[in-house]
């Protein structure tokens, strides 16, 4: 974990390969329940406020309250983005159907939600955050790109992001960027295998994600990630 936040508070950013993201998470609790987990990413909702038009992305969303080990699930409300954050989907209040509750409260969840607190707090000493949970679904067709990041380079207005990458099926593509707030490039990776992740400073850096492309023309292909937000309160 020193060695991790090390290198966030040098560069602002860190990828995480999928093997060392495994067992920095298992020190914080358990993924026996990751096939269940993973498989509850087949079962997410249409995002009906895309600006663009597009009808690429599924997900749910679901808020908690956590401070020092212990986390709470607050009541279902709407995410929202400034339009200074997001240009294009910001602005307006964007209800999305809420993560069931098994997802929320099993053993990978709270495993993430542990090795976050401890991350993040490591970074920046907080009473407490809000956190919010994404579940994102990016699916790809022949002649409709998905778009992981259709706003652009950007910040989330928030401390700190996790993007956990839980699958990907028939796609190419989806270059991670991250970039300092003058716009110079600071690295690029890819998320491949199911656990490799990135974590983001977002006060300090601004990320985006190239869109997919499914390899076989035929068949739609998908790329599902985790992304948590962690804003200080207090």
């Amino acid at each position: 974990m020193h060695d991790l936040t090390a290198t966030i508070r040098t560069a602002g950013f860190a990828f995480l390969h999928a093997g060392a993201m495994r067992l920095a998470l298992e020190q914080h609790g358990s993924l026996t329940d990751w096939a269940t987990f993973a498989g509850s990413w087949d079962d997410l909702g249409q995002d009906t406020y895309m600006a663009d038009g597009g009808r690429y992305r599924k997900r749910r969303h679901a808020v908690f309250r956590v401070s020092g080990g212990a986390w709470d699930r607050l009541p279902s409300q709407p995410h929202y983005q400034s339009r200074d954050y997001n240009a294009l989907n910001g602005g307006i209040e964007r209800w999305f159907q809420p993560v069931l509750p098994s997802t929320a409260s099993g053993a990978s969840m709270t495993a993430i939600l542990h090795f976050c607190s401890a991350l993040f707090g490591a970074l920046t000493p907080a009473p407490s955050w809000f956190v919010e949970m994404h579940q994102f679904r990016i699916e790809a067709r022949t002649g409709e790109a998905g778009r992981p990041t259709p706003e652009g380079m950007h910040r989330d207005g928030v401390d700190h992001v996790l993007v956990l990458l839980i699958r990907r099926q028939n796609v190419r593509s989806g270059v991670t960027s991250v970039h300092d707030l003058t716009g110079r490039t600071l690295g690029s990776f890819t998320l491949t295998e199911p656990l490799d992740a990135a974590l983001v400073e977002d006060r300090r850096v601004m990320h985006g994600v190239t869109p997919v492309e499914p390899v076989d023309p035929i068949s739609v292909g998908y790329r599902d990630v985790l992304v948590l937000t962690f804003k200080r309160e207090g």
